[in-house]
C-alpha cells in the first residue's frame, strides 16, 4: 500500500489513559439522545444492551487491536481498511469519518442551543425559543465557530477542554439525573415510565425500530481515538485500556440516564431537543430548586462545546494526514503555527455553516435534527461496514504482522464472530436508517428519502472522484 508509511511522531505530550478514556465518554457520549430511547420507555434498556453486544463492544475490541498493529504509521481508519483493500476504498473509509462528522455538527449542535433556551427560569418561555428556527441558528453557528478556533490552538487545548468539559458538561449531568430518578421515585415521585411494559419489543414493526436504529450511532466514535494513538504512553497496553474503561461508563450512562428521563417524562410528551432539558426542570421544581436548572443547562452548553471540539480535532486529523500523502490538493494540507490542519478546518466550518442554513427550509427544528441524523448514521456505517471487513481481512492477507493487543490467543475464530457481529449489526441499523419513523413529523416522505438517498451517493463518490483526480504534486515529499 503506497502512501503514510512514515513513523507518527509525537508532539511531546501525553494523553493519559483516564484523559483518553474521557474523550472517548465526551465523543460518544451526549445526553441530548436520552430523549430518542425515554419514548420506548423499559424496552430501551434492550435497545441499549443489543446495540451495544452487536456494535459497541466489537468495535472498541476491533479497533483496538487495529490501532495497535498500526500504531507507528498514520492514517487512522485509512491505514486500516487501505491495507486490506487498497488505498481507494481506505480513502472512502476515512472520508466517510470525516464528512459525517460535519453533517453530524448541526444536530449536536441543535441540542447547545436548546440547553442556551433552557438557562432561564420560564419553562414555557424557554421553550418557544428552543423552538425557533433562527436563535437556533444563530446558537450552533456560534458554538462551532467557538470549537473550530480553539482547534487551531493545537491538541494540548483540545485534550484539556474535551477532559474538563466532559466532566463537567457530561459525566457530572449525567450522574446527576441518575441520583435525581433515584431520590424521586423513593420519595413518592409519581413514575411515568409504564414498568409493565415488556422488556422486549415487537420486531416486526419495522417504522418503530427507525428511532432505535439510531442507537448505534450513540456508540459511534470509539474508533475514533486511534488517531490519537500514538499521544498515548505506551499506545499497544493504554489505549485498549481507555477504549474499555469508556465502553464501560457509556452503557451505564445511556441506560440509567434514559430510565431517570422516563421516570418524570410521560412517553407521550417527549421531545427530541427539548426533553432533557424539561426532565432537570420537573426534578428541580419538585424538589424545589428551580434555579439549579438553569446551571445545568450552562454546563450542558459546555459539555456540547467539549463534544463538537473532540469531533472537530480528530477526523480531520485524520483526513489531513491522508491528505499530505497525495490525496487532497495542496490547499488542505496547510497548517497553521500549531502544526494544526487550518484549511480543512475552514472548509469544515462552511459546510457546517451551509448545512446549518437549512434551518429555514425544514418544517421544524426536531425534522432538521432527525433527517441529518439519519443521513449521518447512513454515512457512518458504510465506513464501519468496511472496517469490520478489513479487520477480518487483515487477519489473512497479514498473518505474520505484530498485534499487541489482539483478539483471542489462537486462531482467527474470536474476530471472526466480534468482527463478524459488528459487521451484521452496521447493516442491519443501516437498512433501517431509510424506513422514516413514524413517532416524528418528518415532512414529505418524498424528500426524506431524497435527502437520504441522494446525499448518501454524493458523498460517497466524492472520495472516488477526488481520487480519480489526484496528482503526483500533491504529495508531500518531506
Amino acid at each position: 500500500m503506497e502512501s503514510v508509511n512514515k513513523t507518527n511522531k509525537s508532539n511531546g505530550f501525553k494523553l493519559s489513559v483516564l484523559t483518553l478514556a474521557i474523550m472517548n465518554i465526551t465523543a460518544v457520549v451526549s445526553l441530548r439522545g436520552l430523549a430518542t430511547e425515554a419514548i420506548y420507555g423499559l424496552q430501551s434498556a434492550f435497545y441499549y444492551l443489543f446495540a451495544a453486544l452487536v456494535f459497541l463492544i466489537p468495535t472498541a475490541m476491533v479497533a483496538a487491536e487495529l490501532a495497535a498493529m498500526f500504531a507507528n504509521r498514520e492514517g487512522g481508519v485509512f491505514r486500516w481498511v487501505g491495507e486490506a483493500f487498497g488505498d481507494r476504498i481506505g480513502f472512502l473509509a476515512i472520508w466517510l469519518q470525516w464528512i459525517q462528522s460535519t453533517i453530524w455538527y448541526p444536530t449536536v449542535l441543535t441540542f447547545g442551543a436548546v440547553s442556551i433556551a433552557f438557562i432561564g427560569t420560564d419553562t414555557t418561555t424557554d421553550a418557544a425559543l428552543a423552538s425557533n428556527k433562527f436563535f437556533t441558528l444563530a446558537v450552533v453557528l456560534a458554538i462551532y465557530w467557538c470549537a473550530t478556533f480553539i482547534s487551531m490552538r493545537g491538541i494540548g487545548w483540545v485534550g484539556k477542554i474535551s477532559k474538563w468539559g466532559g466532566i463537567i458538561g457530561t459525566i457530572i449531568p449525567a450522574a446527576l439525573l441518575i441520583v435525581l430518578g433515584i431520590i424521586y421515585l423513593a420519595s413518592g415521585g409519581h413514575n411515568y415510565m409504564d414498568m409493565h411494559r415488556s422488556f422486549f419489543p415487537d420486531l416486526t414493526h419495522f417504522d418503530n425500530l427507525v428511532l432505535a436504529s439510531s442507537i448505534f450511532l450513540f456508540y459511534a466514535g470509539m474508533e475514533m481515538m486511534g488517531i490519537h494513538v500514538m499521544e498515548v504512553d505506551n499506545p499497544s497496553r493504554n489505549y485498549p485500556r481507555a477504549i474499555i474503561l469508556g465502553s464501560v461508563i457509556t452503557v451505564a450512562i445511556f441506560v440509567l440516564g434514559t430510565f431517570s428521563l422516563g421516570f418524570i417524562v410521560p412517553a407521550k410528551d417527549i421531545s427530541l431537543t427539548q426533553t432533557l432539558l424539561i426532565g432537570f426542570d420537573r426534578y428541580f421544581s419538585y424538589f424545589r430548586m428551580p434555579w439549579v436548572g438553569s446551571v445545568v443547562a450552562v454546563a450542558l452548553v459546555f459539555g456540547v462545546l467539549a463534544s463538537v471540539l473532540t469531533w472537530v480535532s480528530g477526523p480531520s486529523k485524520g483526513i489531513f494526514a491522508v491528505g499530505k500523502a497525495g490525496y487532497l490538493p495542496p490547499f488542505f494540507q496547510k497548517t497553521n503555527q500549531h502544526g494544526v490542519q487550518r484549511n480543512i478546518l475552514w472548509v469544515q466550518g462552511v459546510i457546517v455553516t451551509i448545512l446549518g442554513l437549512l434551518f429555514v427550509v425544514m418544517p421544524s427544528v426536531q425534522s432538521f435534527y432527525q433527517i441529518l441524523s439519519q443521513l449521518t448514521v447512513l454515512l457512518y456505517l458504510i465506513m464501519y461496514m468496511l472496517m469490520f471487513s478489513a479487520a477480518i481481512t487483515l487477519r489473512y492477507k497479514q498473518p505474520n504482522l505484530d498485534r499487541p493487543f489482539r483478539l483471542g490467543r489462537k486462531g482467527n475464530a474470536m474476530m471472526w464472530f466480534l468482527g463478524g457481529l459488528g459487521f451484521c449489526g452496521s447493516l442491519l441499523a443501516f437498512v433501517l436508517s431509510f424506513i422514516p419513523p413514524s413517532q416524528i413529523a418528518t415532512g414529505s416522505t418524498t424528500v426524506w428519502f431524497a435527502v437520504l438517498i441522494i446525499g448518501a451517493i454524493v458523498f460517497v463518490a466524492l472520495p472516488f472522484i477526488i481520487y480519480a483526480m489526484r496528482k503526483p504534486s500533491w504529495k508531500q515529499t518531506a
